[in-house]
């Protein structure tokens, strides 16, 4: 950051007063600018029928990772809330509708300021196609995986561990909610 939002001088990095953290700090208006982490947000959908469960999964036709496969997933925005943001990302991505599950990972990625939330979800029905951000789309039972072709680790992880949760339900078990710290390159080969 280079200049104030709310006067256009230079900022400089400092700590305020009562803070105990460098910020960057207008020295025309005293605006202190906070920078947090980004809220990613994503969900699992899934198509059960006969006893075969299957994933959606997105190829990225966007940098990073252009040409790897994700779940459905993206930034949140203002006035949504994280359930809204899910929803809203695999439809745009996927063209999917779902209806939406309980929060199922949580990890946080602080190498890049960033916060990964997944839902998991059910396809309603199997209308869904690449979005603008989205080179292809398709369902992927757990052998199928192109897990070698996963964008990120945050996707490699919340995919383990719904299949890990998944075998665990045959011993009575179900889904839980996990949370991670992911401390892998997100940009590099898994």
């Amino acid at each position: 950051m280079k200049f104030c939002s709310e006067c256009a001088s230079p900022v400089s990095l400092a700590v305020p007063a009562g803070d105990n953290r460098p910020r960057y700090v207008c020295g025309n208006c005293a605006t202190i600018h906070y920078q947090n982490p980004k809220m990613v947000l994503g969900s699992i959908p899934v198509w059960e029928r006969d006893g075969e469960l299957k994933v959606l999964l997105c190829k990225r036709a966007i940098e990073p990772r252009h040409g790897y496969w994700t779940l459905p997933a993206g930034f949140m925005e203002n006035n949504e809330t994280t359930a809204e943001g899910a929803i809203r990302e695999t439809q745009e991505e996927a063209g999917a509708n779902i209806e939406l599950g309980q929060l199922f990972s949580l990890l946080n990625v602080a190498r890049v300021h960033q916060v990964h939330l997944f839902y998991l979800a059910t396809l309603l029905d199997l209308e869904f196609a690449p979005g603008e951000e989205s080179l292809d789309v398709q369902l992927f039972s757990e052998a199928e995986i192109p897990w070698d072709e996963l964008a990120f680790p945050t996707i490699r992880t919340t995919l383990e561990l719904f299949f890990a949760d998944r075998a665990s339900m045959r011993e009575g078990g179900g889904y839980g909610f996990h949370t991670q710290d992911i401390t892998r390159n997100m940009r590099s080969d898994l």
